[in-house]
């Protein structure tokens, strides 16, 4: 009787390769990941979002006089003496003594459509002096700029006018929610300045408003702060 050989045991075709489990696991675990990832993003700009409009609830008045001292401050260290009346003639050309106010923005949750805030706004104040020579707004600026770090702004930008350009101090705090700004235009003797407060919430805002609260404020007379 001859030999009789042995078939070997044939590899089932449904049988699952460990290679493709591990790899399905991997992807499932890279999947995972990605997701964690795309809801701590959603989750970290919905709070960035809510953030942005946590703002106190102040009056306009207050805020107004916020920005009015910012600038008297700053119109204080340069040295500047005269005092402005309250508006402007000619923007450009003549002095100004203006408030303004303007709506604030929730940011748009994720990168989606930026709409304003019911109630809230911001105000700031401009001013501008006509007739400044160099030897009073130089000197004056530098000055600013080294007492405005010394107070803890951060300087956002600054230069210096070359060839008769103008001359320029851009500063900010709170993560930029606070202003202010500086320029000189050596050509016109032209020196303008202003500063804007952060966000607040009217509490006298109601349904129906028309237009940024604070919108009707009006500066007093503008000069130097009052020393002792």
């Amino acid at each position: 009787m001859p030999d009789q050989t042995m078939p070997s045991p044939a590899t089932s075709p449904d049988a699952p390769e460990p290679r493709a489990s591990s790899r399905a696991l991997g992807a499932l675990g890279c999947g995972g990941a990605a997701l964690v990832g795309v809801f701590l993003l959603i989750g970290l700009l919905a709070w960035g979002s809510w953030a942005s409009t946590d703002f106190p609830r102040v009056a306009p008045e207050e805020m107004a006089n916020r920005a009015l001292q910012r600038s008297q401050e700053a119109y204080s260290v340069m040295g500047f003496t005269r005092t402005i009346e309250p508006g402007v003639e000619k923007i450009g050309v003549s002095t100004e003594n203006t408030l303004g106010s303007s709506f604030c923005y929730d940011g748009g949750l994720l990168g989606l459509k930026d709409e304003t805030i019911d109630g809230a706004y911001s105000m700031s104040h401009r001013w501008a002096l006509d007739h400044v020579p160099a030897g009073q707004a130089v000197p004056g600026l530098r000055h600013l700029r080294r007492f405005l770090q010394d107070e803890g702004w951060k300087v956002t930008s600054y230069r210096e006018g070359e060839r008769g350009g103008s001359w320029d101090l851009f500063v900010q705090r709170d993560d930029g929610n606070e202003r202010m700004s500086f320029t000189w235009y050596p050509d016109r003797e032209y020196f303008t300045g202003g500063a804007s407060v952060p966000c607040a919430y009217d509490p006298e805002w109601k349904h129906g408003d028309v237009g940024p609260a604070g919108d009707d404020q009006r500066p007093p007379i503008f000069g130097p702060t009052p020393r002792d």
